[in-house]
């Protein structure tokens, strides 16, 4: 493979955080004992990730071009499509990370092997760096994880690794009309009244979606890799103008769930990133579907 950049993608520290706010480390210790914690702990973690990222920047061969984003700046960061993105941290991390690719690579690393539970950052340092090595003649062996994507009417999209979740900005109810596909193809349509609906892959059938499965009896949920998505409603609320009949299933290749806004305001938006999310105004059509492009992590 030609030489490539790798861009390492991490968030900023507990440790770098508190010292913004208290701007010396004895402040942040003071602050960090009246919470029943202290400074060692915090400290430890920093330095688990520092030496993460510092052993994975020296395994990079010499020609290798680097980059390196915090998470916060990754909505202004310009991914190139031979990019090969490694990320240092937690598996929230790499589903933050998701929407912002066009099937570059993503290698997990995990700085805190046994403390996460590894199932996106699943290499260690080590590891990681020994399949970057073999990568000038094999490549990077990938698994394409499933993605879903929102789309409104007029244009703006939005795609995540995890979920997407359609509802109001805050605990009001969101009011729309629901038309969902059923298995003789007809497609039926509600209109509801509800705390919004999540709309999941199989990368995130074992978070959000997994405790709304578990309350409805156990739902058979996708795998990671499984062309198929899992949608439910939150809490619909039957009234003589709204139904609660229409409140889960599934979405395979080709089909689609479309929300009409009946709210002043509805939001969209991806793997908890509440802040980089769609508006959608009364009238407004919302279309959730299987993503075109998978997330590629290195096996």
């Amino acid at each position: 493979m030609a030489n490539p950049r790798i861009v390492f993608v991490h968030r900023r520290t507990e440790l770098q955080e508190l010292l913004d706010r208290h701007a010396t480390r004895g402040q942040a210790e003071f602050f960090l004992r009246t919470r029943g914690r202290n400074l060692q702990d915090v400290q430890d973690r920093h330095d688990k990730l520092t030496a993460a990222l510092a052993a994975m920047r020296a395994s990079i061969p010499a020609e290798w071009r680097q980059a390196d984003v915090e998470r916060a700046d990754l909505s202004r960061f310009l991914l190139a499509d031979d990019d090969i993105v490694a990320v240092v941290g937690q598996d929230g991390l790499v589903a933050n990370v998701a929407k912002y690719l066009n099937g570059q690579p993503v290698l997990g690393i995990d700085p805190e092997p046994g403390t996460n539970p590894g199932v996106l950052v699943n290499h260690s340092p080590a590891q990681a760096a020994a399949l970057l090595a073999a990568a000038d003649s094999a490549g990077l062996p990938c698994q394409d994880l499933t993605t879903v994507t929102a789309t409104l009417d007029d244009g703006q999209q939005l795609s995540a690794l995890n979920e997407v979740f359609v509802g109001h900005a805050s605990h009001q109810s969101a009011r729309y009309q629901l038309t969902a596909p059923r298995a003789d193809g007809k497609p039926a349509s509600e209109r509801q009244s509800s705390s919004g609906l999540i709309v999941s892959t199989g990368t995130g059938a074992t978070g959000w979606c997994a405790s709304i499965a578990l309350e409805r009896g156990g739902r058979t949920l996708p795998a990671p890799t499984d062309p198929r998505l899992a949608w439910f409603v939150r809490e619909a609320w039957p009234s003589p103008i709204t139904g609660a009949s229409l409140t889960e299933g599934a979405l395979l290749a080709g089909e689609s769930l479309r929300i009409t806004v009946a709210s002043d305001q509805l939001v969209v938006f991806g793997d908890g990133m509440e802040d980089d999310r769609l508006t959608a105004s009364w009238g407004q059509e919302i279309t959730v579907e299987l993503g075109r492009t998978p997330l590629r992590l290195v096996a």
